[in-house]
């Protein structure tokens, strides 16, 4: 797969639950390569950004399935470890505000309130239960993902819509978007 794979929004399977994997056949491994095909191929297009992880409904399959990156800091390192029927089974810490993209949100960043730590439970590709336990960053990540698998896009959890918006700019820094004017009137997130 190639970043052209990758639906947007408005696409409507980006709001709808993903299906519960049963079995992991080699088809499920064929979509985790696939899905790591397009993120990988998605980045490269990008200098200032990276693909943190990626939920096959945003190659429009809908499974209940997600690739993270192993090392967030090391771009040249393209191994995701892959997360079948992905749950949160328990939120602690505290709740932080901070940036986050999509690769199926275009263009748009979001300052998005989101548990600092978090317990998942998931499969992995043999079929093996495991429980991972995340803080900072990764939480983050995995709350982002699996809420993917829910129909939940990042968008939806901002409430003050008016000064939670940014874009990247040629550096790569974050700009704040004007949202009536930018976001609202050019109908990019919800229609």
């Amino acid at each position: 797969m190639k970043k052209e794979d990758i639906i947007t929004l408005p696409n409507e399977h980006l709001r709808q639950k993903s299906k519960k994997i049963h079995v992991i056949t080699d088809e499920v491994k064929k979509l985790i390569s696939d899905m790591t095909s397009a993120a990988i191929d998605w980045e490269e297009s990008r200098p200032h950004e990276i693909s943190a992880a990626l939920a096959a409904v945003q190659v429009d399959k809908l499974e209940r399935i997600v690739i993270v990156r192993s090392e967030f800091d090391n771009k040249s390192n393209n191994h995701f470890t892959a997360l079948i029927n992905p749950e949160i089974i328990k939120y602690e810490g505290e709740i932080t505000y901070d940036y986050e993209g999509c690769l199926s949100v275009s263009k748009v960043y979001g300052k998005v309130p989101r548990y600092n730590k978090v317990r998942v439970k998931a499969l992995n590709e043999d079929g093996k239960e495991i429980r991972i336990k995340a803080e900072g960053f990764l939480a983050r990540v995995l709350q982002h993902e699996i809420d993917h698998t829910n129909g939940i896009v990042f968008i939806d959890h901002i409430k003050n819509k008016k000064d939670s918006f940014y874009k990247l700019d040629s550096e790569g820094e974050l700009q704040s978007l004007d949202y009536e004017k930018e976001i609202k009137d050019n109908h990019i997130l919800w229609d």
